[in-house]
């Protein structure tokens, strides 16, 4: 008989007033925010340095400029324009911005636009990552295919194109490094450190605890890769979780639990509360909300059918409420998603090899024949309110059977509305 892991409050009221304690604190951090805002939007103009993370040109009025999006010295995301001919890839700028108070707290606290002007430019020195990068490049004939690699490898922006059509097959999750990467990489690290260690383990210490020992080794290499990627906060939001529901195990507690989701969530907000604003952050605790949804009431289920069919389909259907309030492109490939989701696992790893023996454009054509699939898309929004009342049944579904295989069902209905309807649209 297995006993059942404690959890890790001794009842509902701890966790209540941990969480109260958590919320207090965030209050207080965006307190001290609102009043660097106030000073921001306050100064007429404020000099700063930034590193150019992507740029792309636009024509309004028959006029091309360029979108620049930076990232400041003082730790600020912002898109700013200019006029200039040049190419500001790679490139750091000194600049002086102009602040004023068409920029809300919530765009401070995430991504604004500011108006400036370049003062001085260098070019960024290069580095080890620079020179990874240029060795993914040269294994592909097509640019698209270099971006798309670079991306899910170092997390630097993708092409513009090569974008929209990963939007349109539902897998942008794929693309933006983010936890479902992080738990590849810690399935393979942790994985091949442990065939190492069980051998050692057996004969020298086997006192010694494996959870313990190859997770700190783990930890710490997904830490270095976490900084050699230059910290994407979506990455970093991810690392912080990996590593708590390490140490949740270790210490022996209950891991799969809407408590610990919870205490991750606001502790998370307490310390980084710009993630209020953050929609990649929310779309991240939505997915793990609802994995433990499924979790919940499929225990009886195989796991093998569940890793295979339950979570990867499950999630598709339950996300795409929450996903239409947001964001309404729409296009039948999407149905794709599940299944691209499930194959991006072994592909992972799989190409990380290939480009390490030198032959990453192996293959290239079978991943250009994906991406050139959806040709056209629509726009299906949901509304707010309806989007408010499912997000209501899902948080009611922890506690019941019924009303969570209610919203399941209100979710399939959606499904084949939204896409019955984008094919009398659009061509599948």
């Amino acid at each position: 008989m297995q006993l059942e892991k404690p959890s890790l409050f001794s009842d509902r009221r701890s966790f209540i007033a941990f969480t109260l304690l958590l919320v207090i604190f965030m209050g207080i951090r965006l307190g001290f925010l609102y009043s660097s805002y106030k000073e921001f939007t306050a100064k007429p103009f404020y000099y700063t340095e930034a590193t150019v993370l992507t740029s792309y040109e636009k024509v309004k009025n028959k006029r091309h400029y360029q979108v620049l999006k930076l990232r400041s010295d003082e730790g600020f995301t912002f898109y700013t324009t200019s006029h200039r001919k040049e190419n500001f890839n790679n490139k750091r700028l000194r600049l002086q911005i102009f602040p004023n108070k068409s920029i809300s707290f919530q765009d401070y606290l995430g991504t604004f636009y500011v108006r400036s002007k370049i003062k001085d430019q260098e070019t960024v020195a290069y580095t080890l990552k620079d020179r990874l990068r240029n060795a993914v490049e040269i294994q592909h004939e097509n640019m698209a295919l270099s971006s798309f690699y670079n991306a899910i490898f170092f997390a630097t922006p993708i092409d513009k194109v090569l974008r929209e059509k990963i939007s349109l097959l539902g897998v942008s999750h794929l693309v933006a490094l983010s936890g479902f990467h992080l738990t590849i990489l810690w399935g393979l690290v942790y994985g091949f450190l442990l065939l190492l260690y069980r051998p050692l383990q057996q004969r020298y210490f086997p006192y010694r605890h494996a959870l313990m020992d190859v997770g700190i080794v783990a930890m710490i290499t997904l830490g270095v890769y976490v900084w050699f990627v230059d910290f994407p906060p979506s990455l970093v939001r991810s690392y912080a979780m990996v590593f708590l529901g390490w140490v949740v195990l270790l210490l022996g507690l209950e891991l799969l639990s809407f408590i610990f989701l919870g205490t991750v969530v606001f502790g998370l907000l307490a310390l980084f509360p710009s993630l209020l604003v953050s929609l990649s952050f929310w779309f991240s605790v939505a997915g793990v909300f609802y994995i433990f949804l499924l979790l919940q009431y499929t225990k009886h289920v195989d796991k093998r059918v569940i890793a295979m069919f339950v979570i990867p389909i499950g999630i598709f259907i339950l996300m795409l409420p929450f996903v239409h309030g947001i964001f309404g492109v729409t296009s039948g490939y999407q149905l794709l998603s599940p299944l691209l989701s499930l194959l991006f696992v072994p592909f992972y790893p799989f190409v990380m090899f290939l480009h390490l023996i030198g032959v990453g454009g192996m293959l290239d054509s079978a991943v250009l024949w994906i991406f050139a699939l959806p040709t056209q898309s629509t726009i299906q929004l949901l509304p707010s309110w309806i989007v408010g009342i499912y997000i209501a049944l899902s948080l009611f579904s922890m506690g019941s059977k019924k009303i969570f295989y209610t919203t399941f069902g209100l979710a399939c209905l959606y499904m084949v509305y939204l896409f019955i309807s984008v094919q009398k649209i659009t061509e599948f």
